[in-house]
């Protein structure tokens, strides 16, 4: 069972749909027993970080994240889901993010107005990891994007793939049991797929 983190401020239904389809059951919850008690959990996020994080905040659940990420279970950040688990973000630079991660999320460079922001569309990754999330996944595989901010990890070791848009983009990270990907897997078609059977494999390591 996978829980899909529900906090008031995600596009969770394509999600749900996504893992349905891989077969694998989900619940929509903000319940720290459901969360607990699931073998993976699922951060989604649409809109503004500042937004999202008063949501988590209001909601209760900011420090069921904590409580599941210590149990050692496997959580994937979506989007929105990935810059909030760092310090901060320049769309809300008064808001503090969970800081579970080290990095700056920052706005795409328009480069003089020659790039759409935000980006959205299907972009190439630079796999750094083959394991983990990209398990399978050979070449530089085509992803959905829609963001207008963009990660710089910190720590460069937790980066497992890139990105270039304007600028290199951390599209994804890993740090123990903490993934997280700028990009969503739930509507990157096959590749997409593969991506969350093998979040769905690491639930039952």
């Amino acid at each position: 069972m996978i829980a899909i983190i529900d906090y008031g401020a995600g596009n969770l239904q394509s999600v749900v749909k996504a893992l349905n389809f891989i077969g694998c059951d989900t619940v929509i919850t903000n319940k720290k027993s459901d969360i607990l008690n699931a073998d993976g959990a699922i951060l989604p996020g649409v809109g503004s970080f500042g937004d999202s994080m008063n949501c988590l905040n209001n909601s209760g659940v900011k420090e069921t994240i904590f409580d599941f990420i210590d149990t050692g279970k496997p959580l994937l950040g979506i989007c929105l889901g990935l810059q909030l688990l760092f310090p901060s973000s320049e769309e809300s630079p008064d808001i503090k993010g969970l800081s579970i991660l080290d990095g700056t999320v920052t706005k795409i460079p328009n480069c003089n107005g020659q790039l759409k922001i935000p980006h959205m569309g299907w972009n190439s990754l630079e796999i750094k990891n083959s394991g983990g999330l990209f398990k399978g996944i050979s070449g530089n595989p085509y992803v959905y994007f829609v963001h207008s901010y963009y990660l710089h990890a910190n720590d460069r070791n937790i980066v497992t793939a890139q990105t270039e848009y304007g600028t290199s983009i951390d599209a994804s990270v890993q740090y123990k049991n903490v993934i997280a990907t700028q990009f969503h897997p739930e509507k990157s078609g096959n590749v997409g797929l593969q991506m969350l059977r093998n979040f769905v494999d690491m639930t039952k390591q």
